[in-house]
């Protein structure tokens, strides 16, 4: 939801809903989830805490769908890897890479949606922690499938290898203690995708 134009000419044009979208978004990621009520957002949406809840049954709704739009960014991301690098599984787990590491100096300052909601919302009940926590499954499925198209030996330990390098290079960028993680990111989950190997049979040896 970022743009080039300056945030009051924007917020003027937008609809009520997504005006009190846009607002949320900018709190949240600022202020926190916790510390950011319902007012606050109408003031800075300028509108009513009357018109959120017309649009928004409860906070912790307003909530859930911010994460589900930015959740929906992230798959975009994988459709367009997918499009772009058709029939190359390779290349498009490389490509993803790179729009993390791409991300990662906006990470700095402001840190993961994701990473920062979920130690905010340890109830596993709540709707937007649902939220994440289906986005990252349905992302997991869409890497162990890239894995499993490149032909990488065990594809669902590549996919946990590959997110284990995409998410903590966003900590370690939020906290500031790796530098250069967009390049270290890039060289490693490339050691990944061109790692030599076969699958391996019952007996432990690797086949013909």
């Amino acid at each position: 939801m970022a743009s080039t134009a300056s945030r009051p000419s924007r917020v003027a044009k937008l609809p009520p809903r997504e005006r009190i979208l846009d607002a949320a978004e900018e709190l949240f990621q600022s202020e926190g989830i916790r510390r950011v009520g319902v007012q606050a957002i109408a003031e800075k949406a300028e509108t009513t805490k009357m018109a959120i809840y017309r649009h928004f049954e409860t906070k912790d709704a307003l909530v859930a769908e911010w994460l589900r739009i930015v959740a929906a960014d992230y798959q975009a991301a994988f459709d367009r890897v997918e499009t772009a690098f058709h029939d190359q599984p390779k290349e498009q787990i490389l490509a993803l890479a790179r729009f993390i590491a791409e991300g990662l100096p906006a990470l700095s300052y402001r840190g993961c949606p994701f990473i920062n909601s979920l130690a905010e919302l340890p109830d596993r009940a709540h709707p937007a922690r649902q939220v994440i926590e289906q986005h990252k499954a349905l992302q997991t499925r869409r890497l162990v499938g890239m894995c499993t198209a490149a032909g990488l030996p065990d594809p669902e330990q590549a996919a946990a290898e590959i997110t284990f390098v995409l998410e903590g290079a966003q900590v370690s960028t939020q906290n500031g203690s790796i530098d250069r993680a967009g390049e270290r990111l890039l060289r490693i989950v490339q050691g990944i995708v061109e790692r030599p190997g076969a699958p391996l049979d019952a007996s432990g040896a690797t086949g013909d």
